[in-house]
């Protein structure tokens, strides 16, 4: 084809040089216009093929592949293996235009095969998300690391092709190299293994409620990469977190709270310590009617009867003998609340505890797990039992414990 492009350039009036000059332009740009039209014809034809096939199919996959636009990439092999296999055709006798020709075609195929191997690595992250399987959380950190390798071994590969030296020489000369590589992808590596420990102990997984205020995250994990865990906080801001902090640093993982099927309610209340006092008769005879500690009112007076009748007390003073008080009943009331409150978890740990005294009064604790974990259910939950044990402590006689404020004064002031 050489030859024949040089004698019609030569009966043009080119001289010999000057025609062989032209004829390798003219060749070159040949090749290419046709290397172009075999690019928009797969481009056109078969990958509308393609795609109609792949919208047929019932697998997800293949869908998957399309979007993370495998079949587009691999399209750019049919250029790049024409330009391989015609050039000594068209060069032929031009050995040296050749091998620069193929050496060119190969890089070319090399990069559009590692485009594709991207391809195929955000696919397999996206296939194990999509299903629950082991270690999915950390896949895409694998992945990552597995581009990075595909890179450094595809650099060299291109770079061994262009010296014309074998790629163990560049390997056997990165060795040398190696503090400057650990320092370049330290955050990579320290990443990567970081997500190994991760996934090895399942210590975090997209989609778990974390609260690490180091970093002022306190919300869901919604990725996990070989550099970063992105975290949306309930504010809906996004926090990225060095992966590596996820090892080195402590946090807070929720999930536990969800697997378990209820959520904590934790809340105490402070008691003036000087509205507590033994249960008068009257006191006894009102608490009796209250419907949930009824049963309790009536069990312990008959109890506390036999116990001091036993030991011959002498109720003349309050002080002797067993006696019934506001804050021990008040306890018995919040528990029987509890105990018929159908929202909450009776199979969890319920109680209403006494914690230490402080200068702010008595705390009684609530501590109970409600059955819906939803936030705003929970909280709705939380605030309607806080909202009637608060407005029935009056009616034991008993004071929350409140710092004074202006209303305070003022009434003083009035008096």
């Amino acid at each position: 084809m050489m030859n024949r492009t040089i004698g019609w350039l030569t009966q043009l009036g080119f001289e010999d040089k000057m025609a062989a000059i032209c004829a390798d332009i003219i060749t070159a740009f040949g090749l290419l216009a046709l290397a172009g039209f075999v690019y928009i014809v797969v481009r056109r034809f078969v990958m509308k093929g393609i795609i109609r096939l792949v919208k047929q199919t019932r697998t997800d996959w293949d869908d998957i592949l399309l979007r993370k636009r495998f079949f587009q990439r691999a399209s750019h092999l049919a250029p790049a293996l024409f330009i391989y296999f015609m050039v000594p055709l068209a060069f032929g006798g031009h050995e040296s235009a050749v091998d620069v020709a193929q050496c060119a075609a190969r890089i070319y195929m090399l990069i559009a095969g590692l485009l594709m191997a991207n391809s195929l690595l955000d696919t397999g992250v996206d296939v194990c998300r999509s299903r629950n399987l082991p270690y999915r959380s950390s896949v895409r950190g694998f992945a990552q690391a597995a581009k990075i390798a595909l890179y450094i071994f595809v650099g060299v590969i291109i770079f061994s092709m262009i010296a014309g030296k074998s790629p163990a020489f560049f390997i056997g000369s990165m060795g040398a190299m190696t503090a400057v590589l650990v320092l370049i992808f330290r955050d990579s590596i320290l990443g990567f293994v970081a997500g190994v420990q991760m996934s090895a102990n399942k210590m975090v997984n997209i989609g778990d409620w974390i609260e690490m205020p180091k970093y002022g995250a306190d919300g869901e994990v919604i990725d996990i990469s070989l550099t970063t865990v992105k975290v949306r906080n309930w504010d809906q801001t996004i926090i990225t977190i060095p992966t590596y902090a996820m090892i080195s640093d402590s946090f807070k993982n929720w999930r536990g709270m969800a697997e378990s099927g209820g959520r904590r309610i934790k809340r105490a209340l402070y008691i003036d310590m000087t509205s507590i006092k033994f249960c008068t008769e009257e006191m006894l005879n009102k608490f009796s009617r209250f419907q949930d500690i009824s049963g309790y009112i009536g069990a312990k007076r008959k109890e506390l009867a036999e116990y001091n009748a036993e030991y011959q007390v002498d109720e003349s003073e309050i002080v002797n003998g067993r006696r019934l008080t506001n804050i021990g009943t008040f306890r018995a009331y919040a528990i029987a609340c509890l105990r018929n409150n159908p929202k909450i978890h009776q199979d969890m740990t319920l109680m209403v505890r006494q914690l230490a005294p402080t200068d702010h009064g008595l705390p009684i604790e609530i501590y109970a797990f409600s059955k819906d974990q939803v936030w705003v259910n929970y909280e709705g939950i939380q605030a309607d039992i806080f909202d009637h044990i608060l407005a029935v402590v009056p009616q034991f006689e008993l004071r929350i414990f409140q710092n004074p404020t202006g209303e305070d004064f003022r009434k003083l002031q009035g008096k």
